[in-house]
């Protein structure tokens, strides 16, 4: 099993401008291939240094973009939900500069955002509907959306790869995949590995996190276990490393999970490392 093994750049925040450009040496340094790279910042020329800094390491780049209250592609309001659509075309567009074939996330809807009931028919049709139109823009840039589902407490629209499944076999369209998150599937999924086979080649992108998101293989996420399923299906991606610490608000982690940005990165990949073939 050979992947390319990556860092999200969450585990510094939301700033996500040239000022972590230092921390991409380090990045490539350790021995990684490839970063996680946060859209909030949806002016594509923002990013075209970025991507010159990444050329330049050798570094992979995969695009992830989040949507937040007032950016719903399920909302009610239906000016909300075409300002969202013409969002994440933006961030797509972005993606786009900086070189990443893929656009990976939870924007099928809000983050945290609820309205005190379960997803309804009407809800999944406008996330049905918004999917295909940013397929089929994505599809024109030669680029894959990869959604993501979370946990109950931060999505109802799918928490669980069942649901996530459904949606995208309702899309239907060959640029509308699918990522895994083991942090979501920890709490959602009663068999990990059950539910990578379900997603089968469908599956374009991983994340590998543990259960308190602190330093691979510190927690009771089942890694191995992952590592198994993911060769029994030949998942060919990246599997990044998404840690969070207080620097991320939303995360609400309010105590420090590790001794520094740096160990848990050395310490993760060499977890990992010894688990896998690596390649960069």
């Amino acid at each position: 099993m050979a992947n390319t093994l990556g860092m999200n750049l969450l585990l510094w925040g939301t700033e996500i401008d040239q000022r972590l450009f230092p921390v991409l040496d380090q990045i490539k340094e350790i021995g990684f291939g490839g970063v996680e790279v946060p859209i909030f910042n949806t002016n594509p020329e923002d990013w075209s240094a970025w991507r010159t800094k990444l050329d330049q390491l050798g570094l992979e780049r995969i695009a992830v973009t989040i949507n937040g209250p007032g950016q719903n592609l399920i909302s009610a309001d239906k000016n909300e939900r075409e300002a969202t659509i013409a969002r994440n075309k933006q961030a797509l567009d972005c993606a786009k500069v900086l070189g990443s074939t893929l656009l990976t996330g939870p924007f099928h809807s809000a983050l945290v955002v609820f309205t005190g009931s379960k997803a309804t028919d009407q809800e999944k049709e406008w996330a049905k509907e918004g999917l295909w139109e940013l397929s089929e823009y994505a599809q024109s840039l030669d680029i894959t959306l990869g959604l993501e589902y979370l946990n109950r407490f931060e999505s109802y629209l799918v928490s669980c790869t069942d649901e996530l499944l459904e949606l995208v076999d309702s899309v239907n369209h060959p640029a509308c995949k699918i990522m895994f998150d083991t942090f979501h599937a920890n709490i959602e999924e009663k068999d990990m590995t059950a539910a990578i086979h379900k997603i089968g080649d469908k599956l374009v992108h991983v994340q590998l996190s543990e259960n308190d998101r602190g330093t691979l293989g510190s927690g009771r996420v089942e890694i191995d276990t992952v590592l198994q399923a993911l060769k029994d299906i030949n998942y060919q991606g990246m599997l990044s490393i998404e840690a969070f610490s207080e620097k991320l608000v939303a995360a609400n982690i309010w105590r420090k999970m590790f001794v520094s940005e740096e160990q848990l990165m050395r310490d993760s990949f060499a977890f990992l490392n010894d688990r896998m073939i690596v390649s960069s």
